[in-house]
C-alpha cells in the first residue's frame, strides 16, 4: 500500500524529512481524494527518472506546458501503485518499452508545487504534486517518440550536462541527488 511505503521510506535529507511528513499528513487528511486530481489542493504523482545502463544519460521529455526538458511522470489518477504509475508514464511519455526499475524501493519524496496553468483548453489551478520518485534504467536502443499533446520532444541528455539542458532552477536539487542515487545503483 501507497500510504506503507512513503511511511516507511527513510529520508536521506532535511528537504525529504518535512516533506514526507507533509504527505503523510496530507494522506491521513484526504484519503478518499488523494490519489486523483478531485483533491484541488494537493494529490500524489510518481515519476520516473529514466537514466541508461552506465547513468552516462538521462532520459527526458520536452513538456509543452513549461517548455523544459524535464523527467517523466504523472498523476496517479486512483492507481495505488505509484512504481507501476511512474513505469507507465516513462514509457508513453518516451515511447521506450525496455525500461525497468533500478530498484522498487522509493528514491525520493518530493512535494512540488505546480502554478497554475492552461491544460486541454482548461485552466488549472495552482496546486501541489506529492510526488514519489522511482529510478529506472532504459535501453538506449529503444525507438523513442514524444505523446502528442504533452510534449514536443524526448532526447537523451548527457548526465554531466543535465542542469544546463533543462534549465530549470527549481529542479537541480531533485535532478542532482536522483542522479547520484542512480548511479550509486548502477
Amino acid at each position: 500500500m501507497y500510504v506503507d511505503e512513503i511511511a516507511a521510506y527513510v529520508p536521506r535529507t532535511e528537504q525529504e524529512a518535512g516533506d514526507k511528513a507533509m504527505m503523510l499528513d496530507y494522506l491521513r487528511r484526504f484519503p478518499e481524494d488523494i490519489l486523483t486530481r478531485e483533491n484541488k489542493i494537493a494529490h500524489l504523482t510518481s515519476s520516473g527518472f529514466v537514466v541508461n545502463r552506465e547513468g552516462t544519460r538521462v532520459l527526458m521529455a520536452h513538456h509543452n506546458i513549461y517548455k523544459v526538458w524535464a523527467w517523466t511522470g504523472g498523476h496517479a489518477d486512483g492507481e495505488a501503485d505509484l512504481l507501476s504509475v511512474a513505469l507507465r508514464e516513462a514509457r508513453e511519455e518516451t515511447g521506450a518499452i525496455h525500461i525497468r526499475p533500478l530498484s522498487t524501493a522509493i528514491a525520493s519524496l518530493d512535494i512540488l508545487p505546480v502554478w497554475g496553468h492552461v491544460k486541454r483548453g482548461q485552466w488549472v489551478p495552482a496546486h501541489q504534486h506529492l510526488n514519489v520518485s522511482y529510478l529506472l534504467v532504459a535501453d538506449e536502443g529503444d525507438a523513442l517518440h514524444f505523446r502528442e499533446g504533452e510534449n514536443t520532444g524526448v532526447a537523451w541528455l548527457p548526465a554531466d550536462r543535465l542542469l544546463e539542458l533543462t534549465n530549470e532552477w527549481q529542479m537541480d536539487e531533485v535532478y542532482t541527488k536522483l542522479l547520484e542515487r542512480a548511479r550509486a545503483l548502477l
